[in-house]
């Protein structure tokens, strides 16, 4: 089933997600399966002083979590994002010609799209920023999100974002008015505000505001830039997270310094498979395993975070340097 939709349609766009998934997780026996037991998952949440870290026991995530993402693991799985590949049970709609929405069989939430380019071109966000801004607006009750292709997503080779219902993720709804938290400021001005949470919030991360894709694809482009003065190989560790709401963009940017924290390449009993990507990033941890889901602390957590986000000094700069 292909649904053409046209740009001019927004109303249009969402029912037609909306008659997806519901079609999806009634005929699809894979997605019906997977987002019914989606009800019988286990959760519960950590309190640290400026956040709250929920967790999830979800085994059917261990595809993503345990996924193998170097080059020749890569190269030697077809990749399940391309048409050819699709299951035949899989129907998507056609956002213009460049983008196939779908929804993901693996899912995390109610409501869990993949948006995949029709290209099959590696992950790399710079030249389709853009691009998330406008399906962030097109489908205002999504928050739209990116993973690096060195810090979670399980199809580096395949340019997509993801899409999840807006404020199912604890980073939006603790950042959703910035003013109230005193959080330090690093731009106001040029019709776009940036602001930012240190190693207090446990992970850092960049808030951009604006009703101005240009400002804000500047911007961006400008973070972009002084990340890759570190001197890392190929697009700056990050997750990126964007919505919609009330005529203005909301951007998360989650600067990152490691894929996957030391307990995940442990053995035996000191052994936690957590990969974090965006929705970790964003304050929800996927567990796959329960015995992780079981044993895991506060400590791990704030230990695990510490890890994969920037380390302090490099965030110090970044701010430094955006502050000219």
């Amino acid at each position: 089933m292909s649904n053409p939709y046209l740009h001019t349609e927004k109303q249009n766009l969402h029912e037609k997600v909306e008659e997806l998934i519901k079609e999806q997780t009634s005929n699809w026996p894979l997605a019906k399966r997977n987002y019914s037991d989606l009800k019988k998952i286990e959760s519960k949440s950590f309190g640290f002083q400026h956040c709250q870290i929920q967790v999830q026991f979800n085994p059917e995530r261990i595809r993503s979590s345990a996924a193998k993402v170097d080059a020749k693991s890569i190269s030697e799985r077809p990749c399940f994002l391309c048409e050819s590949n699709r299951p035949p049970e899989q129907n998507y709609i056609d956002l213009g010609d460049k983008y196939s929405i779908r929804i993901n069989p693996f899912p995390i939430f109610e409501k869990h799209l993949t948006i995949s380019l029709n290209q099959h071109v590696p992950q790399e966000i710079e030249p389709y920023f853009v691009d998330m801004l406008e399906i962030s607006q097109l489908l205002p009750a999504f928050t739209i999100f990116y993973n690096g292709p060195k810090c979670g997503a399980s199809a580096p080779d395949h340019f997509h974002f993801q899409a999840v219902g807006k404020n199912q993720l604890p980073v939006e709804r603790e950042l959703k008015n910035t003013t109230d938290i005193d959080d330090p400021t690093v731009i106001n001005k040029d019709e776009i505000t940036i602001q930012y949470k240190n190693s207090n919030y446990l992970r850092k991360v960049l808030v951009y505001k604006s009703s101005s894709k240009e400002k804000l694809k500047s911007y961006f482009k400008r973070t972009l830039s002084i990340l890759k003065e570190r001197d890392q190989d190929g697009e700056p560790m990050m997750n990126v997270l964007a919505n919609f709401e009330e005529n203005e963009w909301n951007l998360f940017l989650f600067p990152r310094d490691l894929q996957r924290p030391s307990q995940y390449f442990e053995k035996g009993e000191k052994q936690l498979v957590m990969s974090p990507a965006s929705v970790e990033m964003g304050g929800l941890v996927i567990l796959p395993r329960e015995e992780d889901f079981e044993k895991i602390t506060s400590n791990d957590l704030a230990d695990i975070y510490k890890q994969v986000t920037i380390n302090d000094l490099d965030f110090k700069k970044l701010i430094e340097k955006l502050k000219r």
